[in-house]
């Protein structure tokens, strides 16, 4: 005859639900480190070009910049002022803003409220030949955690007679 066995003495029965119970608090450590390291999904972003002009005069609505023939002669200095905004409407902060085109360039980066203004440095002027007529420039959005935003002909520069 076969003699039981009583778990209550013995020690090794003690062992399954212990490794059990440990095995699991390290998946739990393991798994939430995977998660803390793991980057925050990115946002799309939407980018207004409010107002645009040459430099020193009045800024007109939109993102078209009008020169008469006499100024595009020479390169000209512009401002362009820019809001970039999340899908929601809140304001993308810190962002870093760069337009360029038609031998120039100006970069800023966005204040609390979204918007930043981009004006040309007396090195980076715009220019039209001349026998050009209009040209475009490039506007490009880098911010944390949202996608790229790239704009081809985001400014327009017209020469007037």
């Amino acid at each position: 005859m076969q003699k039981f066995k009583f778990f209550r003495r013995d020690e090794n029965a003690m062992e399954l639900p212990i490794n059990i119970v440990v095995m699991l608090v390290v998946g739990m450590v393991a798994l939430a480190t995977l998660i803390s390291i793991m980057p925050t999904p990115t946002k799309d972003m939407s980018v207004f070009v409010e107002n645009a002009g040459l430099r020193g005069s009045t800024l007109e609505k939109g993102n078209s910049i009008i020169v008469d023939s006499r100024t595009a002669e020479a390169p000209f200095a512009i401002t362009v002022v820019v809001k970039a905004t999340d899908n929601d409407g809140n304001p993308v902060r810190n962002a870093n803003v760069i337009l360029r085109g038609l031998g120039g360039a100006a970069s800023n980066t966005t204040d609390a409220s979204g918007i930043t203004y981009l004006t040309t440095a007396d090195s980076a002027r715009v220019r039209l030949d001349p026998n050009q007529n209009e040209g475009t420039m490039d506007l490009k959005i880098l911010a944390d955690g949202f996608y790229d935003y790239e704009k081809k002909d985001a400014v327009m520069i017209i020469k007037t007679r």
